[in-house]
C-alpha cells in the first residue's frame, strides 16, 4: 500500500511539474498582430477607430477593421477614410496572406515601405488621397497577384517603376495628382490603362515610344 501511495504521489508531483512548465511557457507571439500593433503605435487616431486593437489577444482577428481567413491569418485591413495620420511601417510586409490593404482618404505621410513588396497575396493596394511622399518602390513589381494599384492624390515623386510592367494581373493603376517624372509605360498591363490615370503629374511624359525616349526623362 505504501509503495502504491508513493507511486501516486510521484505521479502527482510530475503532473504538477508539467502544469507549472506549461503555465510558465510564454504564448508564442502573433507576428501579424505585432505588425498591426506597430502600425497602430505609429498613428494618431483621434476618432478611436483602432480602440479594439488589443495586443494581448492571441491574434488580431477579433479587431475591428481586420478580416481573417479560416486559419486566422489576416487577409484584409480596411481603414479607409478613418481620420488617421502618421506613417506606414515596414512591419506591414509581414502580413503574408494579406489581399486588401485599404488605407485611402487619411493623412498618412512619409514613404511607401519597400517591404510591401513581400505581400505576395495582395490584390488591392489603395493608398490614394493621403500625403505620402517619396518614390514608388520597385519592390511592388513582386506583387504578382495585384489587380488594383491606386496611389493617386499624394505627393509621390520619381519614376513609375518599370518592374510594374511585369504584373500581368494588373487592371487598374491610378497615379494621377502626384509629382512623378519620366515617361508612362505602354507595355504589359499599361497598354490598357487610360491616360487620365496619369494626369496632373507635370513632369510625367508619355505615352512613351518604345526605344525612342529614355524613360528617365525630366527626372
Amino acid at each position: 500500500m505504501g509503495a502504491v501511495h508513493a507511486m501516486v504521489s510521484a505521479g502527482t508531483i510530475k503532473l504538477a511539474a508539467l502544469i507549472l512548465v506549461f503555465l510558465a511557457t510564454p504564448v508564442a507571439p502573433n507576428s501579424e498582430g505585432d505588425a498591426l500593433y506597430t502600425l497602430r503605435r505609429s498613428l494618431s487616431d483621434p476618432d478611436n477607430v483602432l480602440q479594439s486593437w488589443d495586443p494581448t489577444l492571441v491574434n488580431p482577428c477579433t479587431w475591428f477593421h481586420i478580416t481573417c481567413n479560416q486559419d486566422n491569418r489576416v487577409t484584409r485591413v480596411d481603414l479607409g477614410n478613418s481620420n488617421l495620420s502618421g506613417h506606414l511601417v515596414p512591419e506591414l510586409g509581414k502580413l503574408e496572406h494579406l489581399q486588401y490593404l485599404e488605407l485611402y482618404k487619411n493623412n498618412f505621410q512619409g514613404s511607401i515601405p519597400a517591404e510591401l513588396g513581400n505581400l505576395e497575396s495582395l490584390i488591392s493596394l489603395d493608398l490614394y488621397n493621403n500625403n505620402i511622399s517619396g518614390t514608388i518602390p520597385p519592390s511592388l513589381g513582386k506583387l504578382k497577384s495585384l489587380v488594383f494599384l491606386r496611389l493617386n492624390d499624394n505627393k509621390l515623386s520619381g519614376q513609375l517603376p518599370r518592374e510594374l510592367v511585369g504584373i500581368s494581373s494588373l487592371k487598374v493603376v491610378d497615379v494621377s495628382n502626384n509629382d512623378l517624372c519620366g515617361t508612362i509605360p505602354t507595355s504589359g498591363p499599361f497598354e490598357h490603362i487610360p491616360l487620365n490615370n496619369f494626369e496632373n503629374n507635370p513632369r510625367l511624359e508619355g505615352p512613351e515610344l518604345q526605344g525612342l525616349v529614355a524613360y528617365g526623362t525630366n527626372c
